[in-house]
């Protein structure tokens, strides 16, 4: 089978699409294999992620429409066109199969030259809210797939299959002791985990870097911060104590460790994206969400969607400085841990990425000769 992906250019959308085509993988006859080719917009998040992966990658020419200004909008509308021409191409030579979607501006194109040459297209919309890019390609698509079952009421046509978010295998195989464990954490001490996205959060950072040795009293601190910002915080750490900068384990950026250290961790310190749909409630992580408040709204409402749930509390990124004592209340509150980690578990969905892979087999059974 050949499968073309296309999504954003965050992990929020990336890393859905790769558990998706996993499970596809998984589903597939005895003796059939499956060949993947990821279509988007060449950003690092998308690069590396798909290098790590091994799975090859073209870039498509795209550009937003939303909140732009007319003479942008027509220029972008030539970009989208030259993409759409690219992408028709690419997909004729992989002679694909069937095209999955995980929303993103860089999307766009590949959903026009899938439609534009009979290639059955499937749309699965991680965050809450789809964006502009995910309500035109719903248009488009044969089937759509959503987190949860208030997207529906946002999409153009209100249909689609209710399944969860698919997250990577690593986060159903990783627990509490094997991720102390992996990163050499202490098995009974407090854990703080803090990520803010694939290419990291300064304003988090920040608040992290400011209150550190304040942190690193209460528990140990991973801490994911994104490439660029993972040098100035180094020298931070080279400067600590002993005593305390062993407690502080700082990583520009993990793979599939990421599942090991958020099972190890007793409360989250995170952007709200996508993936904290899946991620968080996958291994039952309390976490303290910091919405970015440059990110189209989508992520305060999948923040209040976990903090409706009980699994998460909201902390506004103008607020971050109250992160020590917010974060330091909460790691001395063993009983509503205990319940934030509870409401966690009650919204994982163990199955999403093979029930989504099961639509985008039925789309692709019908293609073949």
């Amino acid at each position: 089978m050949r499968l073309a992906l296309s999504g954003g250019g965050t992990g929020g959308h990336v890393y859905p699409a790769l558990s998706i085509a996993r499970a596809v993988k998984c589903a597939l006859p005895p003796g059939e294999s499956l060949d993947v080719l990821y279509l988007g917009s060449g950003s690092p998040a998308e690069t590396g992620i798909m290098g790590h992966a091994g799975v090859p990658m073209r870039k498509v020419t795209a550009a937003p429409m939303r909140g732009r200004m007319p003479w942008e909008m027509a220029a972008n509308a030539v970009k989208i066109g030259i993409g759409t021409k690219q992408a028709r191409s690419i997909l004729r030579d992989f002679k694909a199969q069937a095209v999955l979607s995980t929303g993103g501006y860089a999307s766009f194109p590949v959903a026009l030259a899938a439609r534009s040459s009979g290639t059955p297209l499937a749309v699965y919309l991680p965050d809450l809210s789809p964006g502009w890019a995910v309500r035109a390609t719903a248009r488009l698509a044969a089937r759509v797939a959503v987190t949860a079952a208030e997207s529906l009421r946002r999409l153009p046509r209100r249909e689609g299959f209710v399944t969860g978010y698919p997250v990577r295998p690593e986060f159903w195989k990783a627990d509490r002791a094997g991720g102390r464990q992996k990163l050499g954490l202490d098995a009974e001490e407090k854990v703080l985990f803090v990520i803010g996205a694939s290419q990291g959060a300064h304003s988090i950072n920040r608040a992290i870097a400011a209150e550190i040795s304040g942190l690193l009293e209460l528990c140990e601190v991973v801490h994911v911060s994104g490439k660029a910002d993972e040098r100035w915080l180094s020298k931070i750490r080279d400067g600590l104590p002993p005593a305390l900068r062993s407690r502080y384990h700082l990583f520009g950026y993990l793979h599939e460790d990421t599942a090991w250290a958020m099972a190890a961790a007793d409360l989250a310190v995170c952007r709200s994206g996508a993936s904290t749909l899946g991620e968080l409630p996958a291994v039952g992580l309390p976490a303290v969400l910091v919405p970015y408040r440059y990110a189209g709204g989508h992520q305060r409402l999948n923040a209040r969607y976990l903090e409706r749930r009980g699994a998460a509390v909201i902390l506004e990124d103008e607020e971050v400085d109250l992160l020590l004592p917010l974060t330091g209340s909460l790691l001395h509150d063993q009983a509503r841990l205990r319940a934030m980690r509870e409401a966690a578990l009650r919204l994982a969905r163990p199955d999403a990425a093979r029930r989504i892979a099961a639509l985008v087999l039925e789309l692709a059974e019908g293609t073949q000769p």
